[in-house]
């Protein structure tokens, strides 16, 4: 059965994932409490299937204030394949060598504050810029990529560089090249991605690391909890204090 072995699929990776990559998430973690336990902020971005990590940073049940996405529209809603915001601009623009910078110039970065890309490929002109920008700015840069499909093609950026490359911390989903990981039989195509489930492990898996590096040095983080709860009432001011600080954060730039 195909769903079956989708489902093979992800637990093996998964399990690779916690075999292999356990070392670079600490590396990320500690880098993500330094900053929020600082003040500061964990921006990340992705285009595409990419932002699809960033968002589930924050605001989330189970989070951490400081996570802050970037999410800019054109390279993320793609869903309309045609007209406005379709898959032709997203194709064009996120290979645009100076947008990443552009993106970077709205959000007043501070030295002390993390960067983290997603990029399946990391081969692509806006996750380039952004990470090539920030790391001459000194912010530690953390690449989440799939070093099986990034080695295997060339990078079209002018630095020569793909995101693994250029990453202080680099945390390999070890999804395959091209993605989808079935074969159907009797089809030539395979089908079903598995980045996307294997990114949003990883951004989990880093919240609790770096929760738990933050409670080891003596800082509380603000976590974000569930309001479909009995506690509904405190749990929204709790968020909603959580809200305020992030903004406070953000504000002081």
């Amino acid at each position: 059965m195909s769903a079956t072995r989708y489902f093979d699929r992800v637990r093996g990776l998964l399990d690779q994932l916690a075999e292999t990559q356990s070392g670079a998430i600490r590396r990320a973690a500690e880098a993500c409490a330094s900053s929020i336990g600082d003040g500061k902020l964990v921006h990340l971005f992705g285009t595409g299937h990419g932002a699809i990590p960033a968002l589930e940073a924050f605001p989330r049940s189970g989070s951490i204030v400081g996570f802050h996405p970037i999410v800019e529209l054109p390279l993320t809603l793609l869903h309309h394949v045609w007209g406005d915001m379709g898959v032709p601009q997203y194709r064009f623009l996120h290979r645009q060598e100076g947008y990443g910078k552009a993106i970077l110039e709205a959000h007043r970065l501070d030295p002390a504050d993390t960067l983290i890309l997603f990029s399946h490929s990391g081969i692509n002109a806006v996750i380039l810029d952004m990470a090539l920008t920030v790391k001459a700015q000194g912010l530690t840069v953390v690449g989440i990529t799939s070093r099986p499909h990034s080695s295997a093609v060339k990078p079209r950026h002018s630095s020569g560089k793909r995101l693994y490359e250029v990453a202080d911390v680099v945390i390999d989903t070890g999804a395959p090249l091209g993605d989808a990981c079935v074969e159907v039989p009797g089809f030539d195509d395979p089908v079903a991605a598995v980045s996307t489930v294997l990114v949003t492990a990883i951004v989990n898996a880093l919240i609790a690391e770096t929760a738990a590096v933050m409670v080891e040095r003596g800082s509380e983080p603000h976590v974000e909890v569930n309001l479909n709860l009995p506690r509904e009432g405190s749990a929204r001011e709790q968020n909603n204090a959580g809200y305020e600080a992030l903004w406070r954060r953000v504000a002081s730039r």
